[in-house]
């Protein structure tokens, strides 16, 4: 494999090669920090690589090979492992209809993912972006500090009429949530918060009136999968929380959804404004990548 993130930092710190280093004295968030990078460069696409990844010789060369010349496409997808097993984390993402987001192909064998295709959007744990399209759409929402602000972004981008490709070529190793905890506080917290901030934003009016249901269709096969010891909410048992912490982040985000809803709805009054595909083909966009809340549970 190639070097880790945090050695790369380290070598240029060193003067191994020319690079420039942001250091904030905290934690602004991962939205923000790519922002900052952005911001300093003229590049024309930005890749994003998680603190916990580590990209393969070539993942840049195999993400710039398959931008081309290719104007509609402004998202590549990495074809990212499970660091240390032959099973994959994500060959792009998948979506459900509550605005939970899930990795594509996850647990499964990288050989069955093989194939340069068009995928709903990718994970920001390792992407690229056309600088282009950023301009166009806006960079990631900082509000969301940690966790699907690239959900958020890469829905803004198909809504504006953008693609995304997956690269299977471009291969990174990834410690999958090694950075915040498998299930952690921290992440059922965000997670829970920021894909109701996703859906506000970005979900047609028909779907956002239905995603409360399928919420509590996800909710009921959490209780189902706790109760067998499987999936997320198991998880967050065995790390020594009780089930009713959960219930609390839960309607922790729920509360922080209504104080963020003036700024959510501006938002996506804004999104709308901007849109190339109706909310007809939004939405049927989103059912061509979709996964249901019992898979979203399971995981």
């Amino acid at each position: 494999m190639g070097w880790p993130w945090r050695g790369l930092a380290r070598a240029a710190a060193e003067g191994c090669f020319p690079a420039r280093v942001i250091e904030n004295r905290e934690n602004v968030g991962f939205g923000r920090a790519v922002n900052q990078a952005a911001a300093e460069s003229s590049a024309p696409f930005l890749a994003v690589l998680n603190d916990d990844a580590e990209a393969s010789p070539g993942w840049i060369e195999a993400l710039l090979e398959a931008a081309g010349n290719d104007p509609e496409t402004g998202m590549w997808a990495s074809k990212v492992l499970l660091a240390g097993e032959d099973r994959l984390d994500s060959a792009g993402m998948l979506i459900c209809a509550d605005g939970s987001s899930k990795q594509r192909g996850h647990g499964e064998p990288p050989g069955k993912y093989c194939r340069l295709e068009e995928v709903l959007l990718p994970s920001g744990s390792a992407a690229m972006y056309r600088r282009g399209m950023l301009e166009e759409i806006g960079l990631f929402d900082e509000d969301f500090f940690l966790y699907c602000e690239d959900t958020d972004l890469g829905l803004r981008a198909r809504r504006a009429g953008w693609r995304c490709m997956y690269v299977p070529d471009a291969v990174v190793e990834h410690a999958y949530s090694g950075s915040a905890g498998r299930a952690s506080p921290l992440k059922a917290y965000y997670v829970e918060r920021n894909r109701l901030f996703v859906a506000v934003k970005n979900f047609p009016a028909g779907g956002l009136l239905a995603a409360p249901l399928v919420s509590l269709a996800r909710y009921f096969w959490h209780v189902l999968h706790l109760a067998r010891g499987r999936g997320a909410a198991a998880d967050f048992r065995r790390g020594g929380h009780s089930a009713a912490r959960l219930v609390w982040y839960v309607w922790r985000a729920h509360l922080a959804l209504l104080a963020a809803l003036p700024r959510l709805l501006a938002q996506r009054a804004a999104i709308r404004r901007g849109a190339k595909l109706t909310a007809a083909e939004f939405r049927a966009l989103l059912g061509r990548y979709s996964i249901s809340p019992r898979q979203v549970a399971a995981l």
